[in-house]
């Protein structure tokens, strides 16, 4: 296809800090490639902002390549905007049309509080990941092969899928309850399907899902608008895996 510039409106929230009441406001645009992407539009904006001794817009980036997960924003009501299985850095200016208006927010979510216009905060998610531990592996001696242990292909397949998870923070945006399972969920799996995590197992799954429920995220209730939203297509089969290893550690915890 080929570029073109287009004129777009941008309705962005802008809030001072997490303390301070925020609002949406209105920018205008001109001469947008079509090849350039979400973020480098927004920087098209903050140069032009600057230009005028204004404020640029607060957002959180940083590899670009759909990788950390950092570019998390709320765009025409959609996380990560329009299109499936990306994340907004890889987000094109051609899925919007010439005189688009394109309303952008942060995360919407208790446990991830607005810190400054689009950036909110996501430590919450480092906190749950801490909860679950390490894994008890022999690094003493020589390197250990790491076809030593045989691992069953679906499993090893599994595993990997769960791992793909970036901790974008999607699955909360997107999830009418704030829920924050599936990411639990492939942080849990990711683990529990290998030989290597199974030590822990238990363990993990119980402080996992206590540090969640901490943290303030909602529960659960199956709409499956977790898996859509995700840029990585992380399967709702992790929220169940995940509720399979926490109830059966519940079982062993209150029969020791």
């Amino acid at each position: 296809m080929a570029s073109k510039n287009i004129n777009i409106k941008l309705k962005i929230w802008r809030q001072t800090n997490g303390k301070s009441k925020g609002k949406f406001e209105n920018y205008s645009l001109d001469e947008v490639s079509t090849d350039s992407s979400f973020l480098e539009m927004l920087d098209m904006l903050n140069e032009q902002l600057v230009n005028e001794d204004k404020e640029p817009v607060a957002f959180d980036h940083d590899c670009r390549e759909g990788i950390c997960g950092m570019c998390s924003l709320y765009i025409n009501g959609r996380a990560h905007g329009p299109d499936r299985g990306i994340t907004t850095c890889q987000l094109h200016m051609r899925s919007f049309n010439n005189g688009d208006t394109i309303t952008i927010e942060p995360w919407r979510s208790a446990a991830f509080p607005v810190m400054k216009d689009l950036i909110v905060d996501r430590t919450s998610f480092d906190r749950i990941q801490h909860a679950g531990g390490f894994i008890s592996v022999n690094t003493s001696g020589n390197t250990i092969d790491g076809n030593s242990i045989p691992v069953p292909k679906y499993d090893a397949d599994r595993a990997f899928e769960a791992a793909t998870c970036i901790g974008c923070g999607a699955c909360v945006a997107t999830c009418k309850n704030g829920s924050a399972m599936l990411f639990v969920g492939a942080k849990v799996s990711q683990f529990a399907l290998l030989p290597q995590g199974k030590v822990e197992a238990q363990q993990r799954a119980l402080n996992m899902v206590k540090q969640m429920d901490e943290e303030g995220f909602g529960n659960c209730t199956n709409t499956g608008a977790c898996e859509v939203e995700c840029p990585k297509e992380i399967s709702l089969e992790n929220i169940a895996r995940m509720n399979r290893e926490f109830l059966n550690a519940k079982i062993v915890s209150e029969q020791s």
